[in-house]
């Protein structure tokens, strides 16, 4: 195998493994919040990532792993972090607090 051979077979894994991923998070999501977050619904994602899937395990061809891999990429930069804020599971790490609350605490404004 030369090094270009070696090359594209990890591109193709990564994007199968990217895939995958994008699928099971897609399926654990709750419906409601796709609608919630004005995206398509739960359904349109799974049939679009499941394509994705099949298209990296089955299909040679670049060209549609390619399309998959954008499909894949909008769901991880748009729709997932959409349902995640809508699902109350966003906020960069933070554990519940109001949106007026600092790093170490809340924040009254000096009152």
């Amino acid at each position: 195998m030369t090094a270009f051979g070696g090359f594209m077979s990890l591109l193709y894994l990564a994007m199968l493994v990217l895939a995958v991923v994008a699928l099971v998070m897609a399926a654990m999501a709750r419906e409601d919040a796709y609608r919630a977050a004005d995206k398509q619904n739960k359904m349109f994602w799974l049939i679009i990532l499941g394509i994705t899937v099949v298209v990296n395990l089955v299909v040679p061809f670049l060209f549609l792993q390619i399309a998959g891999l954008i499909a894949t990429i909008v769901f991880f930069v748009d729709v997932r972090p959409a349902i995640r804020q809508v699902s109350g599971g966003g906020g960069g790490g933070r554990r519940g607090g109001s949106s007026s609350d600092g790093p170490y605490g809340p924040y009254n404004g000096g009152r």
